[in-house]
This record gives structure tokens, C-alpha cells and sequence, in this order.
């Protein structure tokens, strides 16, 4: 079994689920004992300044430059999220591998006809004759992203195994909370003195991105006025159906279902309340930074609508931007970053695939505190689900692509 694998495996069955509602850092305690183990596991292997952050919870670490005195080259940094999404329970995770596929449907709980269909998942088209990791159907796999938690840790191991290898200083980092967008709220970006930065946290072999949505998170508190129903004539207003007015003045075809690409979208993502009162969470997202400032003003302006109509107080919007597209520290001045990557893959007769991020990273905030961190995929599908699968193959190839990135900045920028 190859070093990554082991890795992986070893990795996904350490429950790290992170969760919203906690008003602590990290969200969730657990997440630390992946970042001790890996923590342990970098000092075995001989890594420099090997740190964990037992308040936080990251992980810092260092692989020393090997190159021959007079030459220099840029510190590097790599950098991956421990904790998973809080959409399907990470605990009693049971990866199985599914060793040459050979297409067709993979049944993962045959007991709970829980199936992996590939007319629903077109993409396994292309894994046929290679490995895949899967679950049991119960529970998530854990690739996003502990895939590329185990990439790191083995590109790591590697180049410090063999020291003949001519390479600049590389910088290690772990991250909890990512999921939850908390994940460099206490990064010590000044300590981990990279120049420039990758996260490994994308999804198929090939994926390269170093463009995300600009991104803001509203609630909107609805206040009504709640009678008994028997004698609430002229006198109720009730917040559930304020609420849902509000949403029909969003447009229908900017919502997630409905877009693509870089097209952004209004998301009402959770709701809770009563007659009396009624709060809903939305998300705002869009890749155009003028677009974005338009849709954040047409929520309040519809606000304003209904406050006009119903009276002041009725409608309240709370809204804080989270992140922003890191093309805007990107391009151009850091393109060699994208380049590159891109020579990296090619280098492994892999096709770059440059999409733009409908989502964002711990990378898009680190380019916005000083660090520019595109993001490199990992291998890894379908997560945030019971269907979620990494191709080993893909995996070992994502660790040859990060020392061909090292490799080529030894080189010096070009």
C-alpha cells in the first residue's frame, strides 16, 4: 500500500466534523486529535519546527531547503483542512477499496441498498481499471480533505527521505474549521513565513483554481405580530408568511439550483421561528466583485420594500461579508503560481482543468492576509455525501504534482 494511502486511511477514521453553532475555536475539540497524530507523525519523520497549536488547534511544520549554498528560492507553503462538513456525520468512518473498477454501479451497504450509481456519477466513466476508496453508505469518506492532508504528509516524507533532492524551505499547515469558515480565523500567517501558498483541497485530478466566489452572510430577522387565530383579523402579521414574501422577491433564477459556472445566487440556507418571529439564514455569492455589491443592495432594498409596506422594524438585515475572490491577488502579479501548477501537472501528463471555485477556501482568505494560495485538487469526489470516493491513482499522482511544484521553484520564479 502505497505511503498516501496508509495515510488516508488511518486519517478518515479520526471523527473531525466540525459544527456551526459552537461558539468556540475550533468548533468542535476533536479535530485537535487529528492535528496531534499529525503533529507526531511529522516530528517521526524529521520535520522542522513541528508545532501544535493547542488552543487553535493547527499545525505548523517545516521540510528544511536542501539547496546548495548560493542558490535561494521562495519559501513554499502547502496547507489543508483537518475537519469535515457537518451534512452527513464523519464518526465510524469504514473506507473500503474498491481495487481495479470495473465500471458499473458500486454497491456500498447492500444491507441498506445504498448504491453508487454511475448514471448518476458519470465522472466514474474515467476511473475504470483504477482504485477507489469508498464508504460503507453511513457516513461521509472524509476526502475533503483529508486527501490532501495525507498528499502533504507524504510529499513531506518523501523529501525528507531523500535529502539529495534539491528543493527551497516548504511550509506545512493544517487547518481546522474550514468547513464551518472559520479555518485561518487564528492563522499565524506571519510564523509560517511562506512566500506563497497552495491549498490542496480541491476535487478531480487536474482541478487548478484560483478563482472563488466573493461571499457574504445575512440573516434576516422578521418580526411579526402574533394573535390567536380565532380573532386575528386585521391585527396578525405573521413572520412565516413575511418571510416567504421576502423570498419571492429574490430572483427565481438566481438561486443555487438554478446557476453555474460563475453565475452567483441568493441561498436561503436554514430557517427557524414562528408567528412572532422568524429568522432565516441566506448566503450571497458571486465570483464579480460589482455584481456581488449589486445583490447584496437589492436584499436590502427589498428589505426596505417591505419595511415601507408593513411598517419600520419589520424586516432587519445582518449582513458581514466572509471572504473574497482571490483572482484579485492572484493576477497578474503572482500568475507564476497558476503556471506553474500547470507545468507541474503537465509534467505527469495530466490536462489542467482551470474552473472558478463555487465556493471558497481557506486559500481565498490567506491571498486577502498577505499569502497567495490557489488550489490544487486532491482526487476526491462527490463530497460532503455518503457517495463521496477518492481515486487512489489520482492521489498518488497529486503528490508527484506538489514535488514537481517544489522542483520547479528551486528553479528560482519564472
Amino acid at each position: 500500500m502505497s505511503s498516501v494511502v496508509d495515510k488516508f486511511l488511518r486519517y478518515v477514521k479520526i471523527d473531525t466534523q466540525s459544527w456551526s453553532p459552537s461558539d468556540t475555536f475550533p468548533s468542535t475539540e476533536k479535530q485537535k486529535d487529528l492535528g496531534r497524530l499529525l503533529a507526531k507523525e511529522l516530528q517521526e519523520m524529521g520535520a522542522s519546527d513541528v508545532r501544535f497549536d493547542g488552543q487553535f488547534g493547527y499545525v505548523y511544520a517545516t521540510v528544511p531547503s536542501t539547496l546548495k549554498e548560493g542558490k535561494t528560492a521562495p519559501v513554499l507553503g502547502f496547507i489543508a483542512h483537518m475537519d469535515t462538513s457537518m451534512a452527513i456525520s464523519g464518526k465510524n468512518v469504514k473506507p473500503r477499496i474498491v481495487e481495479n473498477y470495473p465500471g458499473g454501479d458500486i454497491v456500498l451497504n447492500e444491507a441498506l441498498s445504498i448504491v453508487l450509481k454511475a448514471d448518476e456519477n458519470p465522472e466514474l466513466a474515467g476511473c475504470v481499471g483504477k482504485s477507489l476508496i469508498v464508504t460503507d453508505g453511513t457516513t461521509l469518506l472524509g476526502a475533503d480533505d483529508k486527501a490532501g492532508v495525507a498528499e502533504i504528509m507524504a510529499m513531506a516524507e518523501y523529501l525528507l527521505a531523500h535529502p539529495e533532492i534539491e528543493h527551497g524551505t516548504v511550509r506545512i499547515g493544517f487547518t481546522p474549521d474550514e468547513e464551518v469558515g472559520g479555518g485561518v480565523d487564528h492563522f499565524d500567517v506571519e510564523g509560517f513565513g511562506a512566500d506563497y501558498a497552495y491549498t490542496v483541497d480541491g476535487g478531480a485530478l487536474g482541478e487548478l483554481e484560483y478563482e472563488n466566489f466573493n461571499a457574504s452572510d445575512v440573516v434576516l430577522h422578521v418580526n411579526g405580530c402574533s394573535v390567536h387565530p380565532g380573532s386575528a383579523k386585521g391585527k396578525m402579521r405573521n413572520a412565516i408568511l413575511l418571510a416567504q414574501e421576502f423570498q419571492s422577491l429574490l430572483p427565481a433564477h438566481e438561486a443555487p439550483e438554478a446557476t453555474e459556472g460563475y453565475e452567483g445566487f441568493y441561498h436561503p440556507g436554514t430557517i427557524q421561528g414562528n408567528v412572532e418571529h422568524v429568522d432565516v439564514d441566506y448566503i450571497i455569492r458571486d465570483h464579480d466583485r460589482e455584481k456581488f455589491e449589486e445583490k447584496k443592495a437589492f436584499f436590502r432594498k427589498a428589505a426596505e420594500f417591505l419595511n415601507a409596506k408593513y411598517g419600520d422594524g419589520t424586516i432587519m438585515v445582518d449582513m458581514k461579508d466572509s471572504y473574497y475572490n482571490m483572482k484579485e491577488k492572484i493576477l497578474p502579479e503572482n500568475a507564476h503560481l497558476i503556471d506553474n501548477a500547470v507545468k507541474a501537472m503537465e509534467m505527469e501528463e495530466v490536462s489542467p482543468q482551470i474552473i472558478p471555485i463555487r465556493g471558497g477556501t481557506d486559500g481565498a482568505r490567506l491571498s486577502f492576509m498577505g499569502l497567495p494560495c490557489p488550489n490544487l485538487c486532491t482526487g476526491g469526489q462527490n463530497c460532503h455525501g455518503k457517495f463521496e470516493y477518492a481515486c487512489i491513482e489520482s492521489m498518488e499522482t497529486t503528490v508527484k504534482i506538489l514535488l514537481n511544484i517544489i522542483s520547479l521553484y528551486a528553479e528560482g520564479i519564472k
